[in-house]
């Protein structure tokens, strides 16, 4: 099971590298408009579908509130914020136990994998018989 530091800084890093960039980093408007798309009644509508609940949207607020906050920061400062907000938002869902607790990641890829194409050869159909039956 991974500890939560060392979730926190794989996600550091993952996220660093999906957001290079200031720009990378949602905007304000954006994170609004996510919390509204939550409420929406097809969001609510899949979420009592496969979860048999809906959606819980006060976390999408709180990001909300999270970029009104940060407006005084600079642009570099305000991308390292939120990296770190949601590294350790995704730590939490990776330590706290969840329904895709039946799943591991794998931190090498399987050995032989893909197989030879050989292996995965389809078999000769057999020849059709020529003789006649027989009434």
């Amino acid at each position: 099971m991974v500890q939560y530091e060392d979730a926190v800084k794989q996600e550091v890093q993952r996220l660093s590298a999906e957001m290079p960039k200031p720009e990378d980093v949602p905007r304000c408007m954006q994170l609004l408009d996510t919390f509204f798309q939550c409420y929406a009644l097809g969001a609510q509508v899949k979420s009592l579908y496969r979860n048999g609940r809906t959606s819980e949207c006060s976390h999408k607020f709180q990001d909300f509130k999270f970029c009104l906050s940060n407006k005084s920061m600079s642009d570099e400062e305000r991308r390292e914020a939120w990296i770190q907000r949601r590294a350790e938002w995704w730590a939490t869902r990776r330590v706290e136990r969840s329904s895709e607790d039946v799943w591991e990641a794998r931190t090498e890829p399987l050995e032989n994998y893909p197989p030879p194409s050989a292996s995965h050869a389809m078999p000769e159909p057999e020849e059709p018989s020529t003789a006649v039956p027989s009434v």
